[in-house]
């Protein structure tokens, strides 16, 4: 499900803001852009996302800065040799040109700020103040997708509806009544009979068959029964978006059935009906955690 958050926060001279986002996914993955000193951060981020969220795709982008002018800032010497080192091995491969120092040091990790002088409990109290921070971020999004989480509850109710609708549809249409069946049966077999004569036991092979496919009283039972799961689920608190992707392939299945034993256009016309409603749904429930 989609949604987007952000959270500014505070503490002494430091700012900072975090903005996540999430997009539609069928399992979870998430992406971290952090300040190359806290990146070991990504660690902990992690866990905590994945406490509220089950499925989908985030983006989780931090922004600090530093309100004091006595903010002071290092060179990273050991990053700083690993990358000219690798842009030498790229020279070598292939000859360009140099670059330039202010390209080299906007390269995440390059240029740190100096802690060397902050104590341990600053540095703790400011971590522990990001995640508490990074929480609340993720409280905003969870709010924001419960309430795209209930527009979507409703369309799909109207789209579970409608499956009832027509698979009621079906079931009135008089050409799946036990007589119109009996009456097709019968004539089916007077033509085989045409043919010449017919064994009794081929005939009886031969009109068992018809009857089956003939008969889709069947079908329209396992809907109903897909279509009670169905609210069932979407009455259930719980993440049900993969139980739902599952149950819009057992009711596509019973509609392709439908219409291959559809006796006549009308109840063709039905069962391409379901699809499209069912094919709607699908498209839905892709976007339900």
């Amino acid at each position: 499900m989609t949604g987007f958050a952000r959270i500014e926060g505070a503490l002494d001279a430091r700012r900072w803001t975090w903005e996540v986002k999430s997009v539609n996914g069928r399992g979870f993955e998430m992406r971290c852009r952090l300040p190359g000193d806290l990146n070991h951060l990504e660690a902990k981020l992690r866990p905590l996302t994945m406490k509220s969220f089950s499925r989908g795709s985030f983006n989780v982008v931090l922004f600090v800065r530093e309100e004091s002018s006595e903010r002071r800032y290092r060179v990273n010497e050991e990053m700083l040799d690993v990358v000219l080192g690798k842009m030498a091995e790229i020279n070598k491969r292939t000859p360009c040109e140099k670059p330039k120092a202010e390209g080299v040091v906007a390269i995440p990790g390059v240029i740190e700020t100096d802690d060397s002088e902050e104590d341990e409990g600053s540095r703790t109290a400011f971590q522990t103040a990001l995640l508490s921070s990074f929480e609340d971020a993720l409280n905003a999004l969870q709010k924001g997708r419960i309430e795209e989480g209930a527009r979507l509850a409703k369309i799909l109710i109207d789209q579970i509806d409608e499956i009832a609708r027509l698979t009621q549809t079906a079931r009135a249409s008089a050409s799946v009544t036990p007589q119109a069946i009996r009456d097709r049966l019968r004539k089916q077999i007077d033509e085989l009979l045409e043919g010449g004569v017919v064994s009794d036991d081929r005939l009886a092979q031969e009109a068992a068959i018809l009857a089956v496919k003939a008969d889709i009283r069947e079908e329209l039972d396992r809907l109903d029964g897909h279509v009670i799961a169905a609210r069932a689920l979407l009455e259930d608190g719980a993440p049900v978006g993969r139980r739902l992707d599952f149950l819009t392939q057992e009711f596509n299945r019973e509609a392709n059935t439908l219409c291959s034993k559809a006796a006549d256009i009308a109840l063709k016309r039905i069962g391409l009906d379901l699809k499209t409603v069912i094919d709607q749904m699908r498209e839905q429930v892709q976007n339900i955690e």
